[in-house]
């Protein structure tokens, strides 16, 4: 089956919000840099929220390189229109699911108030394991637990409630780095691919080889729309989208 726009999925305008949450710096410009560039250009306002600092990456000895990775992803979102960037500090490669962090993550959804929430995918993909770092997969159900019930309960962390910050119904989830059988819709970045990988290759500290690199992106970004029902030479990012308040969302259910 192929991958389809799915039907209800955000349609990008100006004013729309969208907050990212990845587990290191460069997981959301791998997984979503094109289509995030495509957004910005429409006036949407997007944010990222990186929860670790990237310390374990590299390939060399570096006392620095978590400071170095912090700035790289920064440049790497300016170049994507994206002004705004959330770091937690939490330990690379030590990431869990705990309530000090959802806490921290519900409280930037009710801050910015989305439109879409977008993360790394809470589930293993068998066949590439390099998606399902242990890092992105907690940051995929850290998330997600966030969304719902905690975003939108008020009794949820009433810390929060007392600062003000008033629950809040996400929308939408989106989901990059899917296993194949989840997606169910795909953004063409034919005209935002250029942006994409100057935003890859800004993080120069993780990328020895980058012509290799690029290559190996625009393969797989080919291989991604090889498989939408689009036609032609499609250069694709693909997602899980889930709706999770709609028109057919009623009491939380």
């Amino acid at each position: 089956m192929s991958i389809t726009h799915h039907s209800l999925a955000f349609a990008p305008r100006e004013g729309g919000r969208v907050l990212c949450f990845t587990a290191h710096p460069d997981d959301v410009d791998f997984g979503a840099a094109g289509t995030i560039a495509a957004w910005t250009a429409a006036g949407v306002e997007v944010v990222y929220c990186v929860m670790t600092d990237g310390d374990a990456g590299g390939f060399e000895a570096d006392a620095d390189i978590a400071a170095r990775r912090l700035e790289e992803q920064r440049a790497a979102a300016s170049l994507v229109g994206v002004r705004e960037v959330h770091y937690l500090h939490e330990r690379d490669g030590y990431l869990e699911v705990t309530h000090q962090v959802i806490s921290q993550v519900v409280a930037l959804i009710r801050r910015y108030r989305p439109d879409v929430v977008l993360t790394m995918h809470p589930e293993r993909n068998w066949e590439r394991l390099q998606k399902s770092h242990p890092d992105h997969l907690a940051a995929g159900e850290i998330v997600t637990r966030a969304v719902y019930p905690a975003a939108e309960n008020p009794f949820a962390y009433p810390e929060l409630e007392a600062q003000g910050l008033a629950a809040f119904k996400v929308p939408q989830l989106w989901f990059m780095a899917a296993p194949a059988e989840r997606e169910n819709h795909y953004e063409d970045i034919g005209d935002t691919v250029e942006a994409k990988l100057a935003a890859i290759h800004i993080h120069a500290s993780q990328h020895p080889d980058p012509a290799a690199m690029d290559a190996e992106v625009r393969g797989q970004l080919l291989e991604n729309g090889r498989r939408t029902d689009a036609s032609g030479d499609v250069l694709a990012e693909c997602f899980h989208v889930v709706v999770v308040n709609g028109s057919g969302t009623f009491a939380g259910f």
